[in-house]
Formats: C-alpha cells, sequence, structure tokens
C-alpha cells in the first residue's frame, strides 16, 4: 500500500498510536521494533482495543485485512509524517542543541501561543519516532509548529530534517555530550549543523545567537535572525539583573527596555529566554504578551525548578547532565548570595573514553568553590581524585541514606545528574 493510500486512511482516523496502552478509537497503530520488542506481535490487540488499522512489517502477524504490510514499520510512520506536513503546508520551527533545547521549546511554545495556535513536540519526543509523531498531531489548525530534535550520532539531525521539513532553526548552543557517540566535540557540532546545512538549502532562516562563536562558525553564509546577551555582536539584546535564584533580566524591544521576572533558576536560562524572545518578535508576538508568557512559565519535570522544603532551599536541574552543562550549573550557583550552600552531583552519562577526565575536572573544580556541603554519586565519580571537602557515594540510594542521618537544615542545594542516576529521589531526605 502506498504512503497516499495510507495517508486517505489516517485522514479518516486521524490519530496515531505505536503503543497499546495508548489507543483510540479509529487510530491507526504502528508496530515498530526495537533491540527489545516487537510490535507486530502486538498487532491483533490493537485491533481488539479500538485501532482501525494496524501498520505492520511481518507478514506473520497479518490476521485480517485490518492489518496493512509494508517493507519497514518505522519508515512508514516517518513517510506518512512527512506527506502530513507537506500536505499542511505550515511553517515549522526547529529546535536543536547540547543543551536547553527542551526549555526553550517550552518557553517558545508560550511565547508563540499568545498569537498562534502552537503544537510543539510534547516532553522530549525528539527522535526518529517523537519527530514524526509530533508532526502526525497537527492538524489543519494548527498556525505554527514546533520540533525539537535530539541526537547522539552523525546524521541524525540530517535525517530529522527530511522528515519534519523545517523552515526555521536554532540551536540552542554545543557542548560535550554523548561524545560515546559523537566521537567529539567536533562531532558535535559537524551534527548540530546539520541543521544550519538543511536551513541554507531550502531557503530558510535560523534564529543566532551572535555572543556564541562556535555558533557564529556553525552558521557561515546562513540566512540569520540576530540575538545577543552580551554588548558584543548584532540583533536583538537582552541583559541579567538578578539570579537569586530566580532569573530576572531585561530585554530591548523597539520602542525600549522591558523586565523579564522568570521562574527559571540558573544564569545559563538567560539565553534560552532570549532565544523565545527573538523568535516570538519575529513573528510580531506583541512584546507585553512576550514578556508575559516568559513570566507565567513554570519549568517541570526537574529542569532549573526551585522548590522549598520544610529545612532547605533546592535548585533541581537532573533532568539530565554533561560537562558543559554541569560547569555553567557550577558558575551560576557560585554567585548565589546564601551563607550554607551544598551541591549534590551524579555521574554525566554517555562520556566514552573522556568520562573519567571530564568527572576529574568538575571534581576539581568543586576541591576550589567556597561551599558548606559537597556530596557526589556515581561509579565515574567514584574514581576521581576527590578534596577532603568531598564525600562520595555509589549511587543515588546510597546518598539518600546518608542524607536521611545527616537531615541538613538551611541550605540552599544545588542537585544536578545524568538522567539515570535518579536524583529525584534524595529529594525526601532534604
Amino acid at each position: 500500500m502506498s504512503i497516499e493510500e495510507i495517508y486517505k486512511l489516517f485522514e479518516i482516523n486521524p490519530f496515531v498510536s505505536t503503543d497499546t496502552r495508548v489507543i483510540k478509537e479509529g487510530c491507526l497503530f504502528f508496530a515498530l521494533k526495537g533491540d527489545n520488542f516487537n510490535g507486530n506481535k502486538f498487532a491483533a490487540q490493537a485491533l481488539d482495543q479500538g485501532a482501525s488499522y494496524a501498520i505492520i512489517d511481518e507478514a506473520a502477524y497479518q490476521i485480517n485485512d485490518r492489518c496493512i504490510v509494508v517493507n519497514d514499520g518505522l519508515e512508514t510512520l516517518q513517510k506518512l509524517a512527512s506527506f502530513h506536513r507537506q500536505q499542511l503546508g505550515l511553517t515549522i520551527v526547529a529546535i536543536t542543541g547540547t543543551n536547553g533545547k527542551t526549555t526553550t521549546k517550552e518557553l517558545l511554545t508560550a511565547v508563540l501561543s499568545k498569537k498562534f495556535t502552537v503544537v510543539a513536540t510534547k516532553g522530549n519526543l525528539n527522535n526518529h519516532i517523537g519527530v514524526p509523531l509530533t508532526l502526525l498531531s497537527m492538524n489543519k489548525s494548527t498556525q505554527l509548529g514546533i520540533v525539537e530534535m535530539g541526537a547522539n550520532h552523525p546524521g541524525e539531525i540530517e535525517a530529522l530534517c527530511e522528515i519534519a521539513k523545517p523552515n526555521f532553526g536554532i540551536i540552542t548552543n554545543v557542548g560535550k555530550a554523548h561524545l560515546e557517540g559523537f566521537g567529539s566535540f567536533e562531532g558535535v557540532k559537524k551534527t548540530k549543523a546539520e541543521l544550519y546545512r538543511y536551513i541554507d538549502q531550502h531557503g530558510g532562516s535560523i534564529f543566532l545567537n551572535t555572543t556564541n562563536t562556535h555558533l557564529i562558525e556553525m552558521a557561515h553564509g546562513s540566512n540569520t535572525v540576530d540575538y545577543r546577551t552580551k554588548k558584543e555582536g548584532s540583533g536583538i539584546e537582552a541583559e541579567e539583573i538578578s539570579c537569586s535564584p530566580m532569573l530576572i533580566f531585561k530585554v530591548k524591544f523597539p520602542k525600549g527596555w522591558l523586565y523579564i521576572k522568570t521562574n527559571l533558576v540558573g544564569s545559563y536560562n538567560l539565553e534560552n529566554a532570549l532565544a523565545a524572545v527573538c523568535i516570538g518578535q519575529h513573528f510580531e508576538v506583541d512584546p507585553q504578551d512576550i514578556c508575559s508568557a516568559l513570566e507565567a512559565y513554570t519549568p517541570a519535570n526537574n529542569r532549573s525548578q526551585y522548590s522549598k522544603t520544610s529545612s532547605n532551599e533546592i535548585l533541581m536541574d537532573a533532568y539530565n547532565a554533561n560537562p558543559t552543562s554541569m560547569n555553567a550549573a557550577l558558575e551560576s550557583f557560585e554567585s548565589y548570595d546564601s551563607t550554607l550552600k551544598a551541591v549534590i552531583l551524579g555521574d554525566m552519562f554517555e562520556l566514552g573514553d573522556v568520562a573519567h577526565e571530564e568527572h576529574q575536572k568538575i571534581a576539581d573544580k568543586l576541591s576550589s568553590m567556597k561551599l558548606s556541603l559537597i556530596l557526589l554519586a556515581g561509579k565515574e565519580f567514584s574514581k576521581c581524585k576527590l578534596g577532603n571537602n568531598i564525600q562520595v557515594f555509589e549511587d543515588g540510594s546510597a546518598l539518600k541514606t546518608f542524607l536521611e542521618d545527616l537531615n541538613p537544615k538551611g541550605y540552599l542545594i544545588l542537585i544536578k545528574g545524568s538522567r539515570g542516576m535518579k536524583l529525584e529521589q534524595v529529594i525526601d531526605a532534604l
């Protein structure tokens, strides 16, 4: 069956599922496969639960004519999403970057929703499956699409661009992450720049942070809309006022400066917020609406979150971590004015051959910081040479047990680590 024929079925049943736990009456079920699962085995179950059709790629599971056999289920899903995107003909803004892409996506969604009907990537469904599902959730009422793109190997951003066909693109930043897959920092830059090259080749525009020398280098020859967080450079300008711990900054709009008080912690979020301002300005969202959208946004899912327990203040930024984001978080935290400051850090994953070197750099940085309490967790940090003021634990569970006995009070505490460390479990002990 051709993509055009499958698309006719989708128009009648405009909902797609790849999970039998999320089946809507009349939907299309795509049987996807992975290293540890085979969606073809669940095709009959999906039909029993109300799916109109099951798209499968193993004929052995075809139980009736409502099972449509294709060569490759994932490839068919991607082609269907791309075809749907072309039929809608709407404007797509693509976001990638080492750090901040999900936060930027959420801020941008809040800003653009002040003027347009927007559909954006949910959560961090930003891979070869999540991007097609995001596109297929858009419909004729959608005016703007925001698609987050993640990658941990070369060529992945290019592949996602071929599916989503973005008109605009933004790279939040580039840093040391997923080095196991990219091979080097240069590999990171080359892969992220695949977004710029796609936009260049298709006559679109990129939103460029002109205070980031790496991005300027990567954007050579591109049609840019600029923004900056320092006096040098071009484009819309922002300046941090304070971050103790909530970020407050001012932006220079055509008619003057406006102050924005956010619910985000960390100076590093200034670039994310300004990116949303710049793109909102480009799409002619009223400056007052931009400000109100950013001020109303509340972070979630352990990203740049502030909370207060009965004993301590918590800065939770443990959805993910890499050397670039870890350093940024520590530098921002060091500037906070508090008598008792504590840092709880977990291992950074997917660093390959440089894992020990990068963890040691963080340990060395911590030794020189003026902190009342430094606690580390994870196998990599356990291998490091540590200062006398640093304690290390095998995992998050052991750290939690220690904190329950310590019962710290009156601290401002930064918590950061890779998602797999599950550092959110220690909050109950704080």
